[in-house]
């Protein structure tokens, strides 16, 4: 029998699931116990197929807009957030509905609100497109909030007046990127107000101090994730900046490209904040199956954060 390669395999710690994406998978888990299925999800809960999957098999359906929901079922809002319109209809509808934003998102969407209410317009720096994005956009009426994407977008901008401006962020951005774009928003706007507390949640901004621990020790990296998860893309990008020539993103260990990991002695592992820790002794499991492998935990920092679900949930049906 063949003796198989050596490989050292640096698992980044913190990785994987953070406290929003606990709480809000266990507020669908809680609503079905409570209500019984089906219980209505608008947008994927969390952004992570295999998350998503196991609650469909539990009995949550998952659905793009309100108007898909029936009345009398509830509807539980995804941990990205919705705009206001969203929560007003359901209650037009006299719906039940569990708001399951991550609270880091809700204190974005205070912010934003703070502002407009001191008569600033507000500079969303975020994806078009993305959930978060729109909902948080969405808390505000149209043209109060510009969005913009890139540095080079700051030099576009027309603001109503420059001297009343303030800017949010969405919360999972690469943390490098945003600083850069937010100091040409300072060159440009000078008395433009910044949050109290940087938008940019702790849970993202570990995963790429830790991403940015291992990057010096590896041939490659692979990131567990979505590819419409923002924070795990992010993930691989922080990887490639920092020096990692081979940086992917991966659902499952299905996924694995073994033919591009051909020769390496060294890899990164990490998790995006919506991929569960299953996934990753999955793709561990794959890589000892093909590698005599040792295991050596790289830890930036410890988390120990955690939001508590909503009242409703937690009262006797």
């Amino acid at each position: 029998m063949m003796s198989k390669p050596p490989l050292t395999l640096y698992l980044a710690a913190p990785r994987g699931f953070c406290a929003g994406v606990d709480r809000a998978i266990k507020i669908v888990e809680m609503a079905l116990e409570k209500w019984g299925a089906p219980v209505y999800v608008r947008h994927e809960i969390v952004h992570n197929k295999f998350v998503v999957d196991g609650l469909r098999e539990k009995g949550a359906v998952f659905v793009e807009e309100l108007d898909e929901c029936p009345a009398d079922r509830p509807v539980i809002f995804s941990a990205h957030g919705v705009p206001k319109a969203v929560p007003a209809e359901a209650e037009r509808r006299e719906m039940v509905y569990v708001d399951a934003t991550c609270p880091l998102v809700s204190k974005v969407h205070i912010e934003a609100e703070r502002h407009h209410r001191n008569g600033l317009q507000m500079v969303m720096i975020g994806h078009a497109g993305h959930p978060e994005t729109l909902g948080t956009m969405g808390q505000l009426p149209d043209g109060e909030v510009i969005l913009v994407e890139t540095v080079q977008d700051v030099a576009s901008i027309t603001p109503r007046d420059p001297e009343k401006l303030a800017f949010i962020t969405q919360t999972t951005l690469s943390v490098d990127d945003t600083a850069d774009i937010v100091a040409a928003l300072q060159a440009r706007f000078p008395a433009i107000v910044g949050p109290h507390k940087e938008d940019i949640c702790y849970a993202t901004t570990n995963r790429q101090e830790a991403v940015k621990a291992v990057a010096a020790k590896i041939d490659a990296l692979l990131v567990i994730g979505a590819p419409n998860s923002s924070n795990s893309k992010r993930l691989v990008e922080v990887g490639e900046t920092a020096g990692c020539t081979y940086a992917q993103l991966v659902q499952r260990s299905d996924d694995i490209d073994w033919r591009a990991l051909e020769g390496i002695r060294t890899l990164g592992l990490t998790a995006g904040a919506s991929a569960p820790e299953v996934l990753v002794n999955e793709v561990i499991d794959a890589f000892r199956s093909r590698y005599d492998v040792t295991v050596d935990t790289v830890e930036t920092a410890i988390e120990n954060v955690e939001f508590k679900v909503p009242r409703v949930l937690r009262e006797p049906a």
